[in-house]
């Protein structure tokens, strides 16, 4: 597979780069897709506000000229995707921060978190600047409940009865918005590219998660690497242009 649309096509028929059992998928070459989110002492980012932030920053290197095509990073983006989705959240602050910015990537900005975005790497060759950064110490909170999510908005739909880490929902949450990405046809991404990648990411009420699970929407099933059971669902990427 050498482009978004197969690879989508294979996960709809079951060949998920997300399912726990053994697949083709594992004979690939396996690579990660690293994001690091900035998180000072004096002022870390809310919880919801780093969960989105990452969503969207997944968005914005899938549809980054260098990631298509004959693209800078369009070769590992392909095998990225025709193996395992990995996604690992690392933490930075002060000179961490500077010396990941220093590297090829992407910067993306939410209401107050930064996250940035490389092009993937080999599962064992992270750059020396970003290997060095911790993974766990990403447990934030939101100061007070997210509003409803506003009509017509992509709204990524976490499972209410987990518990992960913030680091390991905001994978998660790139996950889901890469599933609705693979999803959308050629012009609903270019729309959705252009209004600057708006989402939301929210806990579902427990009522409702075997409704969304049901519905039809793509629906992030975990491989078990870390944190969670494998098979475990995570996340329904709620996009409108899906129902």
């Amino acid at each position: 597979m050498s482009t978004d649309e197969t690879t989508a096509t294979a996960a709809a028929l079951g060949d998920s780069p997300f399912r726990s059992e053994p697949s083709t998928r594992d004979q690939a070459p396996q690579f990660v897709l690293p994001l690091v989110v900035r998180i000072e002492r004096a002022a870390p980012p809310a919880r919801t506000d780093a969960l989105e932030t990452a969503a969207r920053a997944v968005l914005v290197l899938l549809g980054d000229e260098r990631s298509l095509g004959d693209g800078a990073w369009a070769r590992a983006v392909r095998d990225w995707q025709d193996a395992r989705i990995r996604k690992v959240v690392r933490r930075a602050r002060g000179a961490e921060w500077r010396r990941a910015e220093a590297l090829p990537g992407i910067t993306v900005a939410g209401q107050a978190a930064e996250v940035r975005v490389f092009p993937p790497v080999p599962l064992d060759g992270w750059p020396k600047d970003l290997a060095k950064l911790q993974v766990s110490g990403t447990d934030l909170d939101d100061p007070e409940s997210p509003a409803e999510p506003g009509p017509g908005l992509p709204v990524l739909w976490l499972n209410p009865g987990l518990e992960m880490s913030a680091g390991k929902a905001m994978a998660q949450a790139g996950h889901g918005a890469q599933l609705a990405w693979w999803e959308l046809t050629q012009p609903q991404r270019t729309a959705w590219r252009e209004a600057g990648y708006p989402l939301a990411v929210r806990t579902a009420a427990p009522g409702r998660w075997e409704e969304l699970t049901t519905s039809g929407l793509p629906v992030v099933r975990d491989a078990g690497f870390t944190e969670i059971a494998p098979g475990s669902c995570t996340v329904v990427a709620d996009h409108p242009a899906l129902r």
